[in-house]
């Protein structure tokens, strides 16, 4: 593995032979690292919006099955 700074960047070079589902799941972890560094969502409000999220799911799924009453 090879790691240069380029200008504004930082590539990180690895060989050929090494699987790529691995280097994909490493890089998804640095783009969540990334994209959430500036956050000040707390883990209560990621809790509160997840329990929306999935009461809005089941509330749709429940209408497309007719379950409504």
């Amino acid at each position: 593995m090879i790691v240069e700074r380029q200008n504004n960047e930082i590539l990180v070079r690895f060989s050929a032979g090494t699987k790529i589902s691995k280097i994909q799941s490493i890089l998804d972890y640095l783009r969540y690292e990334e994209l959430t560094s500036n956050s000040s969502a707390t883990e209560d409000d990621v809790d509160v919006l997840v329990k929306s999220a999935k009461k809005g799911r089941w509330n749709k799924i429940k209408g497309e099955l007719g379950l409504n009453d």
